[in-house]
């Protein structure tokens, strides 16, 4: 790039400098939010990166290539979409308020196109990384797309998270020379200057996992003083200056900043400086490469020219770069004086008419951006993936069977179904086979970039490796896990092609990766994930391995259906349902009203149980009727009244559970019915859709001040305002709000302390699960009318 270029872009990016600096401005001296709580927001965090986000959107990214923005930079983010034209002026003083900029890029939130969403530090970073791994799984299965960079802009202090590191060493994220992370390596994190530099401990670290590495470390003034005879002694002193001292002489200026940077230094660096006036001293020994840029373009170029593996760029930065609180040690949340504002826009030739204005389309800088604009402009993505999947795959089950092995079986046979099977995807941190998934891998192999040789064989699981396999096996990482079932539910935007992902992890494991599942969820990812097996129905395990508080995750999490089957015929066409929904797209689902927008958790056992119940109920009720109260959340297993005709006077209690624990809660209303007690055994398929059912009518009643309706699956599962009693093999409050929603009085039963080594039988005693517990506790219930 000439001189000429390079001038454009510097005036760009000190046109970015002001907008991002004024968004945050704005939002903290210009608006009254009326409850005298700080807005915030990061103009040193985002200074440092100015120079590398502009040099990326003006001079280096393609249409087709997709980047994260560390969350702190998202005001320099928004100011290039304006300048871009991608969005409108009303915004830029909205950030952090309602209905404008999000604090941190937010694909479903912000106005603007965001490609990752940052916020949790580690995530966005390793989010490209995993949108990588699903382009090279798509490349290989439907044809090359487009080429894409993926890009992640991250923070130094980020590389502290371990998720990092769990992403870059797992070997399902090797050899992806797409893949660019550039590090903001302004030395500062948000309480302090990082003592000592920890470069060469992360240079080795991204070499030994096989990354190429770049340092862009000085600007072309440095660089030319360095190459002057002499000037190794200088560029010797600065690499061995301490970090505190160096970051020190950003707020200094003439003879006191001489001082200060020569505290320490050889004689020979005095003299080398000796012919520098003070003007010139500063902006020389502060030129860093992060801040160039060249520098930072060639950079970018080095990346491109390696395509066998992944490339990190360590961008050399100042916190508050061009800013009167640059290098600060607390400048992480510092703002701008109104003075010191006024003072940057002055220096600029801008006005208060004038600080909003887009560059003039007729300058050269507008019309770099004009081009720029159309460079890099996107055809929408469709999100439906266009085939419909079968509401159910019949299964059936002659003896007693658990839900994770149906899971199992349901996947085979839609892998079966030649209109899906091929947008089928499944993978799991090292527990595919323990989680069922051994029938899918067989039939349809394991994802390979290139075809890998077995030297085993295995009568039952063929591990055939190939770039035609289906299942994508990580290590044990449950982060990875949710990180590449978050991307591969992005598919159809980040790699223009739909897919149904599947992923299973030990359910107690699920909290282990519980920031990935938000943060995939938040992003408006959708797939399918297995926790199996789950509570302490996995007795002999011991407590470290059985979850209990699992189910309240799944209710709690936004953008999350929960759903907890126990019998086969359920499950079956519940994730026949979600495989369904996702396929869709956004399209309603005729099971499901409103339509759901995300994932579907599913938590499963491995305890086998007897299928009669269930083929009972749907004798009596008939597939149509029953798959729909299923789907809708629960439906009565066993109608008292009918089950039970001499008791239709009796005192009635409704026995209401999920999973595992129904063949107890089955047996506990037959003892009674012995008693003299009418007991209704609901199965509770998905207390998620239950509840959402019951919040909606109840807000709705709020919001019109009418009195709340009761949803239609309540009313046809909890027909009668009759006392109720829930049974979970998870902690007990997950159903304890069902009393409330039925309007009678409730005794909630369940796991509520830490599990231990037992059986069965006994884990279900210590914890009040067997039937005579739950008979005990339904006389209680009606005791409490």
């Amino acid at each position: 790039m000439n001189q000429h270029d390079l001038d454009v872009l510097d005036e760009i990016q000190r046109r970015v400098l002001w907008l991002a600096t004024r968004i945050v401005d704005a939002a903290n001296h210009d608006r009254d939010t009326g409850d005298g709580v700080k807005v915030g927001g990061h103009q040193a965090s985002s200074a440092s990166l100015v120079t590398a986000m502009t040099a990326l959107w003006f001079a280096h990214l393609d249409t087709e290539d997709r980047v994260a923005v560390k969350p702190h930079a998202s005001p320099v983010f928004h100011a290039i979409q304006y300048l871009l034209g991608n969005l409108d002026r009303s915004y830029l003083p909205k950030l952090r308020a309602r209905g404008g900029l999000q604090s941190y890029p937010s694909r479903t939130k912000d106005p603007d196109e965001v490609d990752f969403s940052t916020g949790s530090v580690g995530l966005g970073a390793a989010a490209p990384l995993f949108a990588a791994v699903t382009r090279r799984y798509v490349d290989a299965h439907f044809g090359a797309r487009p080429h894409s960079r993926f890009i992640a802009l991250i923070g130094d202090a980020e590389l502290d998270e371990g998720n990092i590191w769990e992403a870059v060493a797992d070997p399902a994220t090797t050899g992806l020379g797409n893949v660019m992370w550039l590090v903001d390596f302004n030395r500062q994190s948000l309480d302090r200057v990082v003592p000592g530099i920890r470069i060469n401990q992360w240079r080795g670290q991204f070499e030994a996992a096989g990354w190429h590495v770049v340092e862009v470390k000085y600007g072309r003034k440095l660089a030319e003083a360095y190459a002057r005879p002499g000037g190794d002694v200088l560029r010797d002193w600065i690499d061995r200056m301490p970090n505190e001292q160096y970051q020190s002489l950003f707020g200094l200026a003439g003879p006191a900043l001489r001082k200060q940077f020569l505290d320490g230094a050889p004689a020979e660096v005095g003299a080398f400086v000796e012919g520098i006036g003070d003007d010139e001293l500063g902006p020389l020994v502060t030129d860093l490469g992060g801040h160039d840029p060249q520098a930072m373009l060639d950079a970018y170029a080095q990346c491109d020219a390696v395509t066998d593996r992944p490339s990190v760029v360590f961008a050399y930065t100042v916190k508050g770069w061009g800013l009167p609180i640059a290098g600060n040690p607390r400048n992480h949340s510092a703002l701008l004086t109104t003075e010191q504002v006024d003072a940057f826009r002055a220096e600029l030739g801008l006005t208060a008419e004038t600080e909003w204005d887009r560059l003039d389309p007729a300058s050269e800088a507008g019309i770099r951006a004009g081009a720029r604009r159309e460079a890099l402009s996107r055809a929408p993505r469709e999100r439906a993936l266009g085939v419909t999947v079968p509401e159910t795959t019949k299964v059936r089950a002659n003896k007693p069977v658990s839900t994770q092995e149906v899971f199992g079986r349901v996947l085979v046979d839609l892998a079966r179904d030649p209109k899906v099977a091929p947008y089928l995807v499944t993978t799991a941190p090292d527990v595919a086979t323990s989680t069922n998934l051994a029938g899918f891998i067989n039939k349809t192999g394991v994802f390979a970039p290139t075809e890998r040789r077995s030297w085993t064989e295995d009568r039952m699981l063929r591990w055939t490796e190939s770039p035609a396999g289906q299942h994508i096996e990580l290590g044990i990482s449950e982060m990875n896990l949710f990180l590449l079932l978050g991307q591969l539910g992005l598919s159809w935007d980040l790699s223009g092609q739909p897919l149904l992902p599947v992923g299973t992890v030990y359910d107690p494991f699920v909290l282990r990766g519980l920031d990935a599942f938000l943060y995939g969820t938040y992003s408006g990812s959708r797939f399918v994930v297995a926790g199996t097996p789950s509570g302490i129905t996995l007795a002999p395990e011991g407590g470290a391995h059985q979850s209990t508080i699992t189910a309240s995750v799944g209710l709690e999490l936004p953008g999350v259906t929960f759903v907890e089957p126990a019998y086969a015929g359920s499950l079956d066409w519940l994730l026949c349902d979600a495989l369904g929904q996702i396929a869709q797209g956004s399209a309603p689902s005729a099971t499901a009203a409103p339509a759901e927008d995300g994932a579907y958790y599913f938590r499963l056992s491995t305890r086998p149980i007897d299928q009669a119940p269930f083929e009972a109920a749907r004798a009596r009720i008939g597939d149509a009727v029953l798959r729909r109260q299923v789907v809708a959340g629960a439906y009565r297993l066993v109608d008292a009244h009918e089950a039970y005709p001499h008791l239709v006077d009796a005192p009635v209690v409704q026995l209401a559970a999920s999973g595992a624990v129904l063949p107890e809660v089955l047996a506990a209303a037959a003892e009674l019915a012995e008693e003299g007690v009418a007991a209704h055994v609901v199965d509770v398929t998905s207390l998620d859709r239950l509840y959402r059912a019951w919040q909606r009518t109840l807000r709705q009643g709020v919001r019109t001040a009418t009195v709340p309706s009761v949803p239609g699956a309540l009313r046809s599962a909890f027909a009668d305002r009759v006392p109720v009693v829930s049974v979970h093999d998870a902690a007990s409050h997950a159903m304890a709000w069902l009393g409330s929603a039925v309007g009678a009085p409730a005794v909630p039963l369940g796991v509520d302390e830490f599990g231990q080594s037992g059986s069965v039988q006994e884990l279900y005693e210590l914890h009040d699960l067997l039937p005579g517990s739950i008979v005990n506790a339904a006389l209680a219930a009606l005791a409490l009318r």
